[in-house]
């Protein structure tokens, strides 16, 4: 195949982005942005993505930071719980809680405050999203490679993971060689495409034999 003849099968077989399959998909609105930053703390641990995944959806409960502030420490417990995030749990509620304050205090609440601040700054966008707390070095990579969906100063997204990912599909690791494969609006579910190929044994083969 083609490399981009590559990279269609892969959106059309793997595009699907962690905020979407957490039943959040993502839209430039203080709700939604808050919902990838809880998802991308829960990924931020050494634990298998389909779990955090599900955590997330079940903190959905809680969409807000105003709402994740004022659920009790045991709520959120049991929401991990639900989503089998057993784990971290404890550590991760407490977490929520913090991180649902600092969004309120700083940002009241709506991370596009935060964006405002880094002023198309990628960098100073990293540093801030990183005094969250729990959100790990990881977790900004999933918060920054989804939110290219809705905040274009990101693009193209793509970090180690993702160009991992490419090699192994016999793609172009140079960022700009692998972002003309697809639309701009497409980076976000490419780069999760990518990701997915470097974590799931044997996705690549699937995609390729029925492409």
């Amino acid at each position: 195949m083609s490399e981009q003849a590559t990279a269609r099968a892969l959106l059309r077989e793997a595009g699907t982005t962690y905020a979407e399959q957490a039943g959040a998909p993502l839209t430039d609105k203080p709700s939604p942005l808050y919902r990838l930053l809880v998802l991308s703390v829960l990924l931020s641990t050494r634990i298998k993505a389909e779990i955090a995944v599900a955590a997330a959806r079940e903190l959905g409960e809680f969409p807000t930071a105003e709402r994740m502030r004022d659920a009790t420490w045991q709520q959120r417990v049991d929401a991990l719980g639900r989503g089998h995030y057993v784990r971290y749990d404890e550590s991760t509620a407490t977490a929520l809680g913090r991180g649902a304050e600092l969004v309120l205090d700083r940002y009241h609440g709506d991370l596009r405050r935060l964006r405002a601040e880094a002023d198309g700054d990628v960098r100073v966008m990293q540093r801030l999203l990183r005094e969250v707390p729990s959100l790990g070095p990881v977790g900004v990579h999933i918060f920054c490679r989804e939110a290219q969906a809705v905040w274009p100063e990101l693009r193209p997204y793509f970090d180690k993971k993702a160009l991992s990912g490419a090699e192994k599909a016999g793609l172009p690791t140079d960022v700009k060689r692998l972002a003309g494969l697809v639309d701009p609006d497409d980076y976000a579910r490419f780069s999760a495409a990518l990701v997915k190929i470097t974590l799931e044994k044997g996705l690549l083969n699937d995609i390729t034999a029925t492409a």
